[in-house]
């Protein structure tokens, strides 16, 4: 009964929240706090759906990974790499400084502060789709960085993970961890990466039609386990998967495959996100004050550390850029659970990271849109039509339609790279 009921709840919530241009995790999230112990009671958190929770948090990574290629990362440029660097330093930054003067000790201030750190373009490319901007210069370093801003997110997620049970840093087991951690996914990344592309046609070797997909998915569980192994987060592995599959050239069909499995899996994680959360813990005003001064330094630290990277550009696209990275997605969310699970911080301290991911997310499309709107049309026109070597074309269509059935990141439709080949579909 239970599973029926976290189900149907995440699609009412996701079809309100979207009815009313939210992003469709803000209603799943919204809904499980309603079914859940904080309101009306019906579900109990128990393991079926935390399995099924966790098994929807892998797919999802997995999901981003298969977005990401990395001919598309040596692609973006040198601004949207600056970006993406930035758009990860300064709310790192920000968030392990508050998260020290809240009184964590330092391996949990850097999870707290991880949680800072993930963009989520899945909303912005659709404000920017709506507006007709997508071809336009600041689009384009938009999305391209925030390909770059969940790879170090990833990376960053890694270390942080498998430093935590200490009360003090070790510096020469940090830098053990981050070569680890650097280790792993740049073998996979790249030694992977290559053999899936020249290795591909083997996926179509079994009888099965859907052999692609499912040696992909036992990757992913290989690589998600592999990496739990090594201490890191199961979800860079999956992630990894993701990458390796995106050069296979069967990728066009998984990615239609896999939507279908993620509309039934997905929900359940955000549903049960939402059912941890306490809602006792947000309603004194020194609760709403301290989720007022955490979501100010989350958007401070995208606007002004992806602002400056972007400087070059103008004042105004600038400006655009830095509001673009701000909203906070699934990676945000999928911290905060880790390190509840992981008993890294208390149920304040996620009801906190969850409530200031889901206000990122629904703050910024409207003054995007209020800026874009602002912009001549001729000069979009133009900066459409510029030349730009740094940040191709084709690198705006990266996240084009993520959120078009309601997560950021898990409906991307095929005709995002173009026409696919005849024996795709074989």
């Amino acid at each position: 009964m239970g599973l029926f009921i976290v189900f149907v709840a995440a699609q009412v919530g996701a079809e309100i929240a979207q009815r009313l241009t939210l992003p469709a995790v803000v209603g799943e999230i919204a809904a499980g706090c309603v079914v859940g112990p904080a309101v009306l009671g019906w579900v109990t958190i128990n393991e079926p759906l935390e399995v099924l929770a966790e098994i929807g948090a892998v797919l999802l990574l997995f999901s981003v990974g298969l977005e990401t290629r990395v001919e598309d990362l040596k692609r973006v440029g040198r601004t949207a790499g600056a970006v993406g660097a930035a758009g990860v330093i300064l709310p790192f930054i920000l968030g392990a400084a508050w998260a020290n003067l809240a009184g964590f000790d330092t391996p949990r201030a850097m999870f707290v502060a991880s949680a800072f750190v993930a963009t989520s373009a899945g909303i912005t490319a659709r404000v920017l789709h709506d507006l007709g901007v997508m071809g336009t210069r600041e689009a384009r370093v938009i999305l391209g960085a925030a390909v770059i801003d969940d790879i170090l997110a990833m990376l960053l997620l890694g270390a942080v993970t498998a430093i935590q049970g200490g009360g003090t840093v070790n510096v020469g087991g940090l830098g053990f961890v981050l070569a680890t951690a650097v280790g792993f996914i740049a073998l996979i990344a790249t030694v992977g990466t290559q053999v899936m592309r020249k290795g591909s046609p083997l996926l179509d070797a079994p009888i099965n039609p859907l052999s692609p997909l499912t040696l992909c998915l036992a990757l992913c569980l290989g690589l998600a386990a592999l990496a739990a192994h090594l201490g890191l987060a199961a979800i860079i592995g999956a992630f990894l998967a993701g990458m390796v599959a995106a050069e296979s050239r069967q990728r066009h069909s998984m990615e239609r495959q896999t939507q279908v499995i993620m509309s039934f899996l997905v929900p359940f994680f955000f549903v049960v996100t939402g059912a941890r959360i306490e809602l006792g813990q947000l309603d004194s005003l020194s609760a709403l004050g301290t989720l007022l001064l955490v979501t100010a330094l989350a958007c401070v630290g995208k606007l002004v550390g992806c602002g400056l990277a972007a400087r070059s550009l103008g004042l105004r696209s600038a400006l655009v850029i830095g509001v673009g990275m701000v909203p906070r997605g699934e990676v945000g969310i999928i911290v905060a659970s880790l390190g509840q699970q992981a008993g890294v911080f208390a149920s304040d301290t996620y009801a906190l990271i969850i409530a200031m991911s889901l206000l990122t997310s629904v703050l910024a499309p409207p003054v995007l849109k209020l800026l874009l709107a602002r912009a001549p049309r001729a000069e979009q026109a133009a900066e459409s039509e510029e030349g730009d070597t740094d940040e191709p074309d084709r690198v705006a269509s990266l996240f084009f339609g993520l959120e078009e059935t309601g997560h950021e990141r898990r409906a991307a439709p095929a005709r995002r790279r173009g026409p696919r080949p005849e024996s795709e579909d074989t």
